[in-house]
């Protein structure tokens, strides 16, 4: 190969790495009470009832997890970031369910993904429901960061807590601490609500 031709495969592949790379975002945690920028919807403070997710081929709204306190995940099955999260959102399933924790995992991978979502909850063994947003729901709590994984806490009241962009040990932990506290104050209410 000469040395142009060289040269050319070399900024073929360097552009590849940059966009692959550009991706690649460091994780955040975004407090509830930040702002969101431009026109995008406002980040809801509170478990909202507009728009319905599709849990095992039914529609459902968040009044269903009423007295919980909940973590809405938005990934997708080939979102590395996501992936790594997976684990940490069953551990903590599998430890707090018994006092009233409830994960919910949402796909917003696109319709290529739906079909992916069995085999990764087979992987992760994932006990906790998995579902599909709609629209509107998914417009509410990602118009303003579409990046994933996203979580959002609430607490038993459906008041959020902290939302938490991308994923990496220091926010796992965070979230963790996060439940906890939603957990011990908010004891006195019922885990089914009533």
């Amino acid at each position: 190969m000469n040395n142009y031709g060289f040269k050319i495969v070399w900024v073929a592949l360097m552009t590849a790495l940059l966009s692959a790379c550009s991706a690649c975002r460091k994780p955040t945690v975004q407090p509830a009470n930040s702002s969101p920028t431009g026109k995008a919807l406002p980040t809801p403070k509170r478990i909202t009832k507009l728009g319905s997710i599709e849990i095992n081929n039914q529609r459902i709204t968040l009044d269903n997890f009423k007295g919980k306190v909940v973590v809405l995940d938005f990934y997708a099955t080939w979102c590395e970031p996501c992936r790594a999260e997976t684990p940490h959102l069953v551990k903590l399933q599998q430890q707090y369910s018994n006092q009233g924790l409830q994960v919910i995992g949402l796909n917003v991978g696109g319709e290529d993904d739906r079909d992916k979502v069995p085999a990764y909850a087979k992987e992760f063994l994932i006990q906790y429901p998995l579902g599909f947003p709609d629209d509107d729901f998914a417009d509410q709590y990602l118009s303003d960061n579409q990046n994933i994984p996203q979580s959002f806490l609430f607490d038993r009241n459906g008041t959020l807590v902290k939302r938490f962009i991308g994923y990496d040990e220091g926010a796992g932990a965070e979230l963790e601490r996060l439940i906890q506290g939603a957990l011990a104050s908010n004891s006195s209410v019922t885990q089914s609500g009533k």
